[in-house]
């Protein structure tokens, strides 16, 4: 009985390391513009903590009429029409273009791109972001745009947050002493 106890203790132990997955969001141009709408809350981090965003290049969303669909990198260049993409415009038509950078709060970044915000740390996330939080705080997403009122479409962004090393410490430090422990009291 005593055995099976601490087996079970030693597999709680386990457990309790946090897990690394991705978290889905749909970010809005409109609803979540960085002007005219709300930042969409995700995780939160610790500062100097490890996390990754990803959005498929193949996800649009826009920022008005045509030529303003872009991906969460933003309006960087000419994007033309698929054929399945979400603007419904005939195969070959220009979607999309370059419209230099959006200059707010101290930060600037190409219109219509994927941008985080970690307390008072703008970060540029686009379509795939690897990095650390800058400060503690909740990880925000928004449309990067000066107006929200043409807006459509949405993309889905994954956010995943490596675990913070303090928490994984312990777990490790509370498995080896059951370890210690089990050891001890075969003597």
């Amino acid at each position: 009985m005593k055995k099976l106890l601490q087996i079970s203790a030693l597999i709680g132990a386990i457990v309790a390391i946090p897990a690394v997955h991705a978290i889905s969001y749909d970010v809005y141009a409109k609803d979540n513009s960085s002007n005219g709408g709300t930042p969409v809350n995700t995780i939160s981090l610790s500062a100097g903590q490890a996390f990754t965003t990803n959005a498929s290049l193949d996800d649009l969303w826009s920022a008005g009429a045509n030529p303003r669909w872009s991906n969460a990198d933003g309006l960087l260049g000419n994007l033309f029409a698929t054929g399945t993409d979400d603007s419904g415009a005939s195969v070959g038509t220009l979607i999309g273009q370059a419209f230099g950078p959006y200059n707010d709060d101290g930060f600037s970044a190409p219109y219509g791109a994927l941008v985080g915000k970690i307390g008072s740390s703008y970060i540029l996330l686009g379509t795939s972001f690897a990095g650390v939080a800058p400060e503690a705080g909740v990880l925000q997403l928004m449309y990067w745009d000066s107006n929200a009122y043409d807006n459509t479409e949405y993309i889905t962004v994954e956010v995943n947050a490596v675990p913070d090393a303090g928490g994984i410490a312990l777990s490790l430090m509370g498995i080896a002493a059951l370890v210690g422990f089990r050891r001890f009291s075969r003597r």
